[in-house]
């Protein structure tokens, strides 16, 4: 469907500019002719080359990024005398094609963001893992993973009303986003567990960010219905990423320091080296 809707309006485009070309060059030798023609074919053969590899990917940036190609060439139609009675067309079609980037990028948000906290979801995560890892095996800095999850979540739920917990969630993502710097990325791993990457950060200093966040539950409970303080706590696993060390790996090992600190008790934090 992607492919269709690129090759309808490039197709389209097609049609009308060599009209309009052949409109300009009835006075022109057969030659020009010729190879203004051969211009726009040459520009139709890379949008259905751009078409097909649409059609072949269901990851949004590589579209983006094809866009962008087919884009650049268009607008390259703008240098060429011969198409100077189609440059409105081209215009137009300059603008479907920013549109429907734009579009797409909307697509992206919505794929990669959880609709509750507005935090990344699982998808975000694994795009934001595979690029802090590359970077961190790049410059040698350390990256460090935390797992948080709320202590007690589903008696919260069952006391006070599943949208009380989800007020406690979203409360809980604010509060980490908060803590954060803009560089780091936290996700909702699933239901009430959370995960954080931290660039170029040791593990003494995630083990503090941890306690800072349960400082700051611990400062800011949540109000029931009835306005009445709500006291929240959480848990939480750390560990260090190694080098080149598997996305899995990574949160195999920091799921089981989270289990283990669980079955401490409340409030507890427990690394995995």
């Amino acid at each position: 469907m992607r492919g269709y809707i690129i090759m309808q309006t490039l197709s389209e485009m097609r049609l009308k500019l060599v009209k309009s070309s052949e409109v300009g060059e009835e006075n022109e030798t057969s030659e020009e002719s010729s190879k203004a023609l051969l211009t726009v074919d040459e520009y139709y053969q890379h949008a259905e080359q751009y078409a097909h590899e649409i059609r072949k990917t269901h990851d949004v940036n590589e579209i983006i990024r094809i866009l962008d190609a087919v884009l650049s060439e268009t607008r390259d139609l703008h240098q060429s005398d011969e198409m100077s009675n189609s440059r409105h067309k081209i215009s137009d079609t300059e603008q479907k094609i920013e549109s429907l980037k734009h579009e797409l990028a909307l697509i992206r948000e919505l794929v990669h963001t959880d609709q509750m906290t507005g935090l990344f979801n699982r998808r975000g995560l694994d795009e934001h893992f595979i690029r802090e890892a590359a970077r961190a095996d790049r410059s040698k800095n350390p990256l460090c993973v935390i797992l948080i999850d709320l202590d007690n979540f589903k008696e919260i739920n069952e006391i006070y009303g599943y949208p009380f917990g989800d007020n406690v969630l979203i409360s809980l993502a604010r509060t980490i986003k908060n803590a954060l710097r803009p560089t780091d990325v936290v996700a909702r791993y699933g239901g009430e567990e959370f995960i954080i990457l931290l660039p170029d950060t040791e593990i003494n200093d995630a083990v503090r960010i941890i306690q800072r966040l349960q400082h700051m539950l611990a400062s800011n409970p949540v109000l029931n219905k009835d306005k009445q303080p709500v006291s929240i706590t959480i848990s939480g696993g750390v560990t260090l990423r190694q080098t080149d060390e598997h996305q899995h790996t990574v949160i195999k090992r920091v799921d089981e320091a989270l289990f283990r600190a669980k079955n401490t008790g409340l409030s507890q934090i427990e690394v995995a080296l």
